[in-house]
């Protein structure tokens, strides 16, 4: 699912006046468990992110290396949030949606079972592995898990995928569709993901929990999310909402705003569809350290997003 640049950051039926807050967030990258890592270099040769370890061996044995590390991500993000008790959430499960942004999840199980296929036929292909060729694989799987019977959707768009799935997330939120929102940006690291982006894949990402009403746990508060044809574009509309900021999360170097630290989060190999909600996770770590200026999260001048530490008077 795709969603085409805009010059507002929502939909009119969904004003950013309606406050979204980030609730639960969860990181899981080689060497990195935690939003305050984002913040330092890539560790490099970290061992890569054991989802059974957390989560126990039940229930992953026929799910890909993308939906083992979402649902990792999503139980590390609702049990963050105060929402998860085992397995099961401790508030109503119809009124928590789902949102995954992943590019490369499933490429691996759609590139095996193309190949089964044309060597033999569309009987050699496992029952227990065709599943894991839907392209919403990781948000369903997330769904079935924790009970969570919202609204439920994949957005699958190239480097702005990340933000977008985190606006279609507000959305939902303030168009009352749900009260909270999972959103997880995952990408895995095999021979085919190497192969499809030229290189490595960060095997990991990170997840949020968004809700309409602030928590005890309240790490953020969700500004207005855009599209911008140009970097300098997207990074002055973000300068209009809330000037100064202190971070810009970025891939891109360009005009700076005053003295704010930029950081690339490059360090873990491709993020792709994961960038946007990765950018999201850091930003809370940021404001973790008492940090209170802006935070501006840009994937490349497609899609912008604004974080602030404070609550909306």
């Amino acid at each position: 699912m795709s969603t085409a640049p805009a010059s507002v950051p929502v939909p009119a039926s969904a004003p950013v006046s309606v406050p979204v807050f980030v609730s639960g967030v969860a990181v899981a990258l080689p060497g990195a468990a935690d939003p305050s890592a984002l913040l330092r270099p890539a560790v490099p040769g970290a061992a890569p992110v054991d989802p059974a370890a957390l989560i126990g061996k039940k229930g992953l044995r026929f799910n890909d290396r993308a939906t083992r590390l979402g649902l990792h991500l999503a139980h590390v993000a609702l049990t963050d949030a105060g929402m998860l008790d085992g397995r099961t959430p401790t508030v109503p499960g119809e009124r928590i949606g789902v949102v995954v942004s992943s590019n490369l999840g499933n490429a691996d199980t759609v590139c095996r079972a193309v190949e089964t296929i044309a060597k033999e036929s569309t009987g050699a292909l496992s029952p227990m592995d065709t599943p894991n060729a839907s392209s919403n694989i990781i948000a369903s799987q997330t769904a079935i898990r924790f009970g969570l019977r919202g609204p439920n959707l994949t957005v699958c768009n190239g480097t702005s995928s990340g933000l977008d799935a985190v606006r279609w997330a507000a959305l939902m939120i303030r168009s009352g569709r749900a009260d909270h929102m999972v959103v997880t940006g995952v990408e895995p690291d095999n021979e085919v993901t190497r192969r499809l982006v030229d290189g490595p894949v960060a095997d990991g990402g990170a997840a949020l929990v968004l809700s309409r009403t602030p928590t005890a746990s309240a790490k953020a508060l969700l500004g207005p999310i855009l599209h911008a044809p140009q970097y300098a574009d997207a990074l002055a509309a973000l300068s209009a909402a809330a000037p100064g900021a202190g971070l810009l999360l970025t891939p891109e170097v360009g005009p700076e705003t005053g003295g704010a630290e930029r950081i690339a989060l490059d360090g873990w190999g491709e993020l792709s569809g994961a960038l946007g909600v990765v950018q999201c996770a850091a930003a809370v770590g940021w404001f973790a350290q008492g940090r209170t200026a802006p935070v501006y999260a840009l994937t490349g001048g497609a899609a912008a997003a604004l974080l602030r530490a404070e609550a909306p008077a």
